[in-house]
């Protein structure tokens, strides 16, 4: 069993689902609401534990009825919560998800997600040095991802960056972790004007840029490589890309080659979207390993 540390944010997410999505000023009329837990950090999390490796999560919650039930979610999906402290003055983070449409809109309130600072990594330092990979995204302070970035360079433990979301990151940050996972438009904040091209031969083994349906691309140092998704009804889409990381991570911490890390990961994936629920339609390791 692979040992993973994720440092990330923890949240409630408030989900509507319409058929239809608002513009600027318009009221429509939803058809359900449920209330699930969330966060990019929280969904990696939950995505690794369910496929099999053991997870500590370092984080924080509100002091509230929204982070009792984060942290009871984490036991339930056999998450470590030892680096999960409530901050007492602050609510939990929240996402506010319409899913409309096919597809999802989020707005993030971070809440006690913003006190996940360097000092208070600093105190999960040794779990993190004992970890086999490092899963980190940046719904948390930027500090901290530098920080991160830093700390796991010198205690030589693989980091992966899912670098969402978007914002522009120092080029000693990008150089300091060892994977990176943005989508496409993640890509051209981080790089700007830069063609994809050029940026995934400066990066080789490093960069990982997803392409929702057509798949993962990224280059080995001799050639560009495009592996597919996989073709499934999606129900949901919300927690894709972190199923992806999740898995990803856990592949790459068993040794997996990149080609097969990233089959293992888009199988996830794709799974993952047919339920509702960021976290409710994560997929076991049996369910993965049954449809490769």
């Amino acid at each position: 069993m692979v040992k993973i540390s994720v440092i990330g944010s923890s949240s409630m997410d408030l989900v509507v689902t319409s058929s239809k999505r608002p513009s600027a000023g318009e009221t429509v009329l939803g058809e359900s609401f449920k209330t699930v837990p969330g966060g990019k950090g929280a969904n990696q999390a939950v995505a690794a534990a369910k496929l099999g490796a053991e997870v500590y999560m370092i984080g924080r919650v509100g002091d509230d009825h929204y982070g009792k039930i984060i942290l009871d979610n984490f036991k339930e999906n056999g998450v470590n919560i030892d680096y999960v402290e409530p901050v007492t003055h602050m609510e939990s983070g929240t996402a506010h998800i319409i899913l409309a449409e096919g597809d999802n809109s989020i707005v993030v309130v971070k809440g006690a997600n913003d006190f996940i600072t360097p000092e208070y990594v600093e105190s999960a330092k040794e779990i993190i040095k004992a970890s086999d990979i490092v899963l980190i995204q940046q719904e948390i302070p930027e500090e901290t991802v530098e920080y991160v970035a830093s700390l796991c360079k010198e205690v030589n433990v693989p980091l992966l960056l899912n670098p969402a979301p978007a914002r522009q990151l120092k080029e000693e940050v990008i150089e300091q972790v060892t994977y990176l996972t943005p989508n496409e438009h993640e890509t051209m904040v981080l790089f700007k004007e830069k063609a994809k091209e050029e940026v995934l031969h400066k990066y080789a083994n490093k960069l990982f840029i997803t392409e929702g349906k057509a798949g993962v691309r990224y280059f080995n140092g001799k050639a560009e490589v495009l592996v597919p998704s996989y073709k499934v009804e999606a129900v949901d889409t919300t927690g894709a890309g972190d199923t992806f990381n999740a898995a990803f991570a856990v592949a790459l911490a068993e040794k997996k080659s990149f080609d097969e890390s990233i089959r293992f990961a888009n199988r996830a994936a794709s799974l993952s979207v047919t339920k509702f629920g960021a976290q409710g339609g994560m997929p076991t390791r049996e369910q993965v390993e049954g449809n490769l």
